[in-house]
């Protein structure tokens, strides 16, 4: 039995914020950041808008399009490093706020790469066969961890995600395999120092801006260059496949350039590589199950299609992932 993706929806918020709006509060210009990212514009949150509502938005969805009950949910796992608070879970509160009563879930941190870290995860519990329907949700807001007077930062991330319905199917599709990794020895370049137990929030701690987010972008450019391109191009080794096998590849959007760099190393065709980075930005654990969504409500994958996806993050964390893409419609 494998897991199959039933159901996909993504959420972003409505408040949108250009390049342009960011020239007037940082030493920038859109031209720069286009050139050198591909991002044109983002969404940030409104007034009152958290973690936990982009996620309740999409889980809402994922039942209504499905035609499920909030009860038919077994697991509700939440990717995230942006949760709403440290307890009690977003997944908890999502699952008071649908009213899925008989779920149970986690948050899981994986930055960037932490939807595919929660896909894998829902995948083994639901061909464990003890568990039929598991939702996996990615979502971050950047904005809240945003420091916008460092244009390093602040002109690469937006707020919003996506999720999925996993559940069993029984031919030889769904997710088949993945190869997922971590090495902590890179999580000194890019990492958000205070507010755990640490380094707890402190008057200190927040004048020297502590509670927002820090890379050294040049060392991250370089290991996510090599690290995205490595595991796709591994994963497409160990089933004797091509570009060319591959329908769509949905990579991280974290940067237009590394997004190309990983389609060559594979041979993807750029009519075959999914790029919203314009749009949306670095949303970190959302971009993979946006591009999913896009893809799904567009036409763009149709049962049968090999999808390849691909992400790199913090930690640091990277992986790949293959799907032979079966709704059971």
């Amino acid at each position: 039995m494998n897991a199959t993706i039933t159901t996909t929806a993504r959420y972003v918020p409505k408040n949108i914020v250009t390049n342009h709006d960011l020239e007037k509060i940082m030493d920038t210009s859109d031209e720069w950041i286009k050139s050198r990212t591909g991002i044109h514009q983002r969404h940030f949150v409104g007034e009152n808008e958290a973690t936990s509502d982009i996620c309740t938005h999409i889980a809402k969805s994922l039942l209504e399009k499905r035609n499920l009950s909030p009860d038919d949910i077994d697991i509700i796992i939440i990717s995230t490093v942006t949760p709403d608070m440290l307890a009690p879970s977003t997944a908890a509160i999502v699952q008071n706020n649908i009213g899925a009563s008989r779920a149970w879930g986690f948050d899981l941190s994986g930055a960037c790469t932490g939807f595919l870290y929660g896909l894998e995860t829902g995948a083994k519990f639901v061909e464990s066969s003890q568990y039929n329907k598991v939702m996996v949700i990615g979502v971050d807001t950047m904005s809240s961890i945003l420091n916008l007077e460092d244009r390093n930062t602040a002109v690469l991330f937006g707020d919003g995600g996506g999720g999925v319905i996993l559940e069993q199917t029984g031919d030889n599709s769904g997710i088949f395999d993945s190869i997922l990794k971590m090495d902590g020895s890179g999580g000194p370049f890019l990492q958000m120092p205070a507010g755990g137990s640490r380094m707890p929030a402190t008057i200190e701690s927040v004048e020297n801006k502590m509670h927002y987010i820090r890379q050294d972008g040049r060392t991250v450019f370089k290991f996510a260059v090599k690290g995205m391109a490595d595991v796709a191009e591994k994963i497409l080794e160990k089933h004797q496949l091509t570009g060319d096998d591959i329908s769509l590849f949905i990579p991280h959007q974290a940067n237009k350039r590394i997004i190309d760099a990983a389609a060559n190393r594979c041979g993807i065709d750029s009519d075959k590589v999914l790029i919203n980075i314009h749009e949306y930005g670095n949303t970190t654990a959302g971009t993979l199950p946006i591009g999913l969504s896009e893809a799904d409500d567009t036409g763009k994958i149709k049962n049968g299609d090999l999808l390849l996806l691909a992400a790199f993050g913090a930690g640091w964390t990277w992986g790949s992932m293959l799907i032979k893409w079966d709704t059971l419609s």
